[in-house]
């Protein structure tokens, strides 16, 4: 019996990404840390709870190989994911 290759495709309960790439959900987290937010405001913005916001933040900086925010904004920046006048924003 065969079974259904899923490589490119969505599989069950995650959301579809392109290779290397972040998730809809991660590039918003990421797009809302460069406004300076904080864990509990993201939380807030996006009603979702503050353990998940910290979950997405490090799913984000150990995708993008970071220690701190600096790095992952700077990673972020580096890979096409921040426009470059994200802070402005």
């Amino acid at each position: 019996m065969a079974t259904a290759h899923r490589s490119k495709t969505r599989q069950k309960g995650r959301p579809a990404r392109k290779a290397g790439g972040l998730t809809p959900r991660q590039k918003e987290i990421l797009k809302l840390v460069s406004q300076g937010q904080t864990n509990r405001d993201i939380a807030r913005r996006l009603d979702i709870s503050v353990r998940t916001v910290e979950v997405h933040r490090f799913n984000l900086m150990r995708r993008l190989k970071v220690r701190n925010v600096a790095q992952l904004l700077r990673q972020a920046l580096l890979r096409g994911f921040l426009s470059k006048n994200f802070a402005s924003r």
